[in-house]
Protein backbone atom coordinates (compact mmCIF):
# COMPACT_ATOMS: atom_id res chain seq x y z
CA UNK A 1 0.00 0.00 0.00
CA UNK A 2 1.14 3.53 -0.96
CA UNK A 3 2.41 5.90 1.77
CA UNK A 4 -0.72 8.67 0.60
CA UNK A 5 -3.53 5.30 0.74
CA UNK A 6 -1.73 4.75 3.97
CA UNK A 7 -2.68 8.05 5.26
CA UNK A 8 -6.20 8.36 3.63
CA UNK A 9 -7.44 5.71 5.81
CA UNK A 10 -5.38 6.72 9.28
CA UNK A 11 -6.94 10.41 8.55
CA UNK A 12 -10.12 9.16 7.89
CA UNK A 13 -10.16 6.54 11.48
CA UNK A 14 -9.40 9.19 13.26
CA UNK A 15 -12.12 11.58 11.43
CA UNK A 16 -15.09 8.84 12.26
CA UNK A 17 -13.39 7.92 16.11
CA UNK A 18 -13.61 11.54 17.01
CA UNK A 19 -17.06 12.38 15.42
CA UNK A 20 -19.67 12.88 17.50
CA UNK A 21 -22.60 10.95 17.45
CA UNK A 22 -24.73 13.02 15.88
CA UNK A 23 -22.18 13.86 12.89
CA UNK A 24 -21.31 9.81 12.42
CA UNK A 25 -25.12 8.87 12.41
CA UNK A 26 -25.74 10.84 8.99
CA UNK A 27 -22.28 8.86 7.73
CA UNK A 28 -23.58 5.28 8.44
CA UNK A 29 -24.05 2.75 5.76
CA UNK A 30 -27.14 1.55 7.51
CA UNK A 31 -29.05 4.77 7.35
CA UNK A 32 -31.94 5.03 9.93
CA UNK A 33 -31.48 1.27 10.57
CA UNK A 34 -29.09 1.38 13.64
CA UNK A 35 -29.41 -0.21 16.63
CA UNK A 36 -28.52 1.72 19.85
CA UNK A 37 -27.29 -0.17 22.98
CA UNK A 38 -30.88 0.54 24.61
CA UNK A 39 -32.38 -0.77 22.54
CA UNK A 40 -31.40 -4.35 23.46
CA UNK A 41 -32.55 -5.86 26.54
CA UNK A 42 -30.16 -7.74 28.81
CA UNK A 43 -30.35 -11.09 29.76
CA UNK A 44 -31.84 -10.45 32.96
CA UNK A 45 -34.34 -8.72 30.78
CA UNK A 46 -34.95 -11.00 28.03
CA UNK A 47 -35.32 -13.97 30.37
CA UNK A 48 -38.97 -13.18 31.97
CA UNK A 49 -40.38 -14.87 28.94
CA UNK A 50 -38.06 -17.77 29.12
CA UNK A 51 -38.53 -21.00 31.64
CA UNK A 52 -35.85 -21.53 33.92
CA UNK A 53 -32.87 -24.26 33.07
CA UNK A 54 -33.49 -27.55 35.67
CA UNK A 55 -29.93 -27.09 36.08
CA UNK A 56 -27.15 -25.02 35.84
CA UNK A 57 -23.40 -25.17 34.86
CA UNK A 58 -22.74 -21.97 36.57
CA UNK A 59 -24.06 -20.48 40.00
CA UNK A 60 -26.28 -17.36 39.53
CA UNK A 61 -24.86 -14.11 39.40
CA UNK A 62 -27.41 -11.37 38.77
CA UNK A 63 -24.93 -8.47 37.81
CA UNK A 64 -23.64 -10.73 34.86
CA UNK A 65 -27.49 -11.16 33.60
CA UNK A 66 -27.11 -7.42 33.07
CA UNK A 67 -23.96 -7.90 31.12
CA UNK A 68 -25.02 -10.13 28.38
CA UNK A 69 -27.87 -9.91 25.80
CA UNK A 70 -29.26 -12.02 23.15
CA UNK A 71 -29.69 -10.42 19.61
CA UNK A 72 -31.16 -11.54 16.89
CA UNK A 73 -30.30 -9.10 13.76
CA UNK A 74 -28.01 -7.44 11.54
CA UNK A 75 -24.23 -7.35 13.05
CA UNK A 76 -23.97 -4.40 11.40
CA UNK A 77 -26.37 -2.30 12.62
CA UNK A 78 -25.29 -1.72 16.21
CA UNK A 79 -24.11 1.43 17.49
CA UNK A 80 -21.67 -0.34 20.20
CA UNK A 81 -18.16 0.17 20.75
CA UNK A 82 -17.04 -3.08 18.45
CA UNK A 83 -18.45 -5.99 16.59
CA UNK A 84 -16.63 -8.86 15.87
CA UNK A 85 -15.92 -10.39 12.59
CA UNK A 86 -15.42 -13.30 11.49
CA UNK A 87 -12.58 -13.38 9.52
CA UNK A 88 -10.58 -15.73 7.22
CA UNK A 89 -6.98 -15.30 7.34
CA UNK A 90 -6.18 -12.69 5.00
CA UNK A 91 -8.46 -9.98 6.84
CA UNK A 92 -9.27 -8.95 3.15
CA UNK A 93 -12.87 -9.31 3.47
CA UNK A 94 -15.04 -12.63 1.89
CA UNK A 95 -18.41 -13.85 2.25
CA UNK A 96 -21.10 -13.61 5.41
CA UNK A 97 -20.51 -11.76 8.02
CA UNK A 98 -17.32 -10.48 6.76
CA UNK A 99 -18.31 -9.12 3.77
CA UNK A 100 -21.38 -8.00 5.02
CA UNK A 101 -18.53 -6.17 8.12
CA UNK A 102 -16.66 -4.87 4.90
CA UNK A 103 -19.43 -3.39 2.10
CA UNK A 104 -20.66 -1.60 5.29
CA UNK A 105 -17.78 0.02 6.95
CA UNK A 106 -16.60 1.16 3.29
CA UNK A 107 -13.30 0.79 1.31
CA UNK A 108 -10.98 2.48 4.25
CA UNK A 109 -11.93 -0.97 6.54
CA UNK A 110 -10.24 -3.17 3.93
CA UNK A 111 -7.56 -0.72 3.66
CA UNK A 112 -6.52 -0.73 6.93
CA UNK A 113 -6.34 -4.63 6.88
CA UNK A 114 -3.89 -4.55 4.79
CA UNK A 115 -1.89 -3.12 6.58
CA UNK A 116 -2.22 -5.95 9.37
CA UNK A 117 -0.57 -8.53 7.28
CA UNK A 118 -3.30 -11.39 7.86
CA UNK A 119 -4.40 -13.04 11.30
CA UNK A 120 -3.79 -16.75 12.30
CA UNK A 121 -6.65 -18.93 13.36
CA UNK A 122 -7.60 -17.72 17.10
CA UNK A 123 -6.20 -14.42 16.79
CA UNK A 124 -7.90 -11.48 16.81
CA UNK A 125 -6.37 -7.61 15.64
CA UNK A 126 -8.56 -4.34 15.83
CA UNK A 127 -9.73 -2.23 13.20
CA UNK A 128 -11.95 1.30 13.13
CA UNK A 129 -15.34 0.57 12.06
CA UNK A 130 -15.16 3.70 9.59
CA UNK A 131 -19.38 3.93 8.15
CA UNK A 132 -20.54 1.05 10.60
CA UNK A 133 -22.11 2.18 13.71
CA UNK A 134 -19.97 0.37 15.83
CA UNK A 135 -16.64 2.36 16.28
CA UNK A 136 -14.18 -0.58 15.80
CA UNK A 137 -14.46 -4.13 14.15
CA UNK A 138 -12.41 -6.65 15.95
CA UNK A 139 -11.62 -9.30 13.40
CA UNK A 140 -11.07 -13.07 14.44
CA UNK A 141 -9.86 -16.18 12.45
CA UNK A 142 -12.34 -18.86 13.25
CA UNK A 143 -11.42 -22.95 12.86
CA UNK A 144 -12.01 -25.05 9.96
CA UNK A 145 -14.40 -28.33 11.49
CA UNK A 146 -14.67 -28.16 15.42
CA UNK A 147 -11.43 -27.63 16.99
CA UNK A 148 -12.48 -26.91 20.02
CA UNK A 149 -9.37 -24.91 21.61
CA UNK A 150 -8.67 -22.70 18.36
CA UNK A 151 -12.58 -21.41 19.03
CA UNK A 152 -12.12 -21.04 22.81
CA UNK A 153 -9.46 -18.76 21.53
CA UNK A 154 -11.14 -16.67 19.08
CA UNK A 155 -13.31 -15.55 21.97
CA UNK A 156 -10.79 -15.32 24.53
CA UNK A 157 -8.08 -13.20 21.99
CA UNK A 158 -11.40 -10.98 21.22
CA UNK A 159 -12.44 -10.21 24.27
CA UNK A 160 -8.80 -9.39 25.74
CA UNK A 161 -7.96 -7.42 22.76
CA UNK A 162 -11.86 -5.31 23.53
CA UNK A 163 -10.38 -4.84 27.06
CA UNK A 164 -6.76 -3.58 25.77
CA UNK A 165 -8.37 -0.98 24.21
CA UNK A 166 -11.46 -0.01 25.92
CA UNK A 167 -14.03 -0.93 24.06
CA UNK A 168 -17.24 -1.81 27.17
CA UNK A 169 -19.91 -3.20 24.33
CA UNK A 170 -18.73 -5.68 22.34
CA UNK A 171 -21.18 -8.22 20.08
CA UNK A 172 -19.94 -11.56 18.48
CA UNK A 173 -21.60 -13.60 15.43
CA UNK A 174 -21.40 -17.30 15.70
CA UNK A 175 -17.85 -17.85 14.88
CA UNK A 176 -17.34 -20.85 12.83
CA UNK A 177 -20.35 -22.40 11.87
CA UNK A 178 -21.69 -22.50 8.48
CA UNK A 179 -18.90 -22.83 6.22
CA UNK A 180 -16.20 -23.57 8.28
CA UNK A 181 -18.40 -26.31 9.64
CA UNK A 182 -18.31 -26.33 13.11
CA UNK A 183 -21.34 -27.77 14.67
CA UNK A 184 -23.62 -25.09 15.78
CA UNK A 185 -24.25 -25.87 19.27
CA UNK A 186 -21.36 -27.11 20.28
CA UNK A 187 -19.78 -23.58 19.29
CA UNK A 188 -22.50 -21.64 20.95
CA UNK A 189 -21.20 -23.68 24.12
CA UNK A 190 -17.59 -22.43 23.35
CA UNK A 191 -18.70 -19.30 22.76
CA UNK A 192 -20.83 -19.26 26.11
CA UNK A 193 -18.17 -20.29 28.13
CA UNK A 194 -15.31 -18.09 27.68
CA UNK A 195 -17.73 -14.78 27.69
CA UNK A 196 -19.14 -16.03 31.43
CA UNK A 197 -14.97 -17.25 32.22
CA UNK A 198 -13.87 -14.21 30.70
CA UNK A 199 -16.41 -11.82 32.63
CA UNK A 200 -15.75 -14.09 36.12
CA UNK A 201 -12.47 -12.07 36.03
CA UNK A 202 -12.92 -9.10 34.11
CA UNK A 203 -16.69 -8.08 34.88
CA UNK A 204 -16.26 -4.34 35.42
CA UNK A 205 -14.17 -4.16 32.14
CA UNK A 206 -17.69 -4.88 29.95
CA UNK A 207 -21.01 -2.88 30.07
CA UNK A 208 -22.68 -5.78 27.56
CA UNK A 209 -21.45 -8.78 25.80
CA UNK A 210 -24.07 -9.64 22.96
CA UNK A 211 -24.45 -12.60 21.20
CA UNK A 212 -25.70 -11.51 17.69
CA UNK A 213 -27.68 -14.37 15.87
CA UNK A 214 -29.11 -14.77 12.52
CA UNK A 215 -30.54 -18.32 11.63
CA UNK A 216 -33.29 -19.44 13.72
CA UNK A 217 -31.76 -22.70 14.77
CA UNK A 218 -28.64 -20.39 16.74
CA UNK A 219 -31.56 -18.50 18.16
CA UNK A 220 -33.21 -21.94 19.28
CA UNK A 221 -29.72 -23.28 20.63
CA UNK A 222 -28.78 -19.83 22.31
CA UNK A 223 -32.21 -19.24 24.06
CA UNK A 224 -31.61 -22.65 25.69
CA UNK A 225 -28.12 -22.88 26.01
CA UNK A 226 -27.48 -19.44 28.15
CA UNK A 227 -29.81 -20.13 30.55
CA UNK A 228 -27.08 -22.48 31.79
CA UNK A 229 -24.51 -19.97 32.00
CA UNK A 230 -26.33 -17.41 33.07
CA UNK A 231 -28.66 -18.56 35.23
CA UNK A 232 -31.47 -16.21 36.38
Amino acid sequence: MSKEADMSFTEEKEKYLNMSIEDKRSQYNCKSKYVPLKKIPTWKEQSAKHAFAESAAYPKIEAFNEKVSIFVGDITHLEIDAIVNAANKTLLGGGGVDGAIHRAAGKSLLAECITLNGCETGEAKITGGYKLPAKYVIHTVGPIGEQTELLQNCYRNSLTVAQENGVRTIAFPCISTGVYRYPNKNAAHVALTEVRTFLEKNASSFDRVIFCLFLEEDVYIYENLIKEYFPV
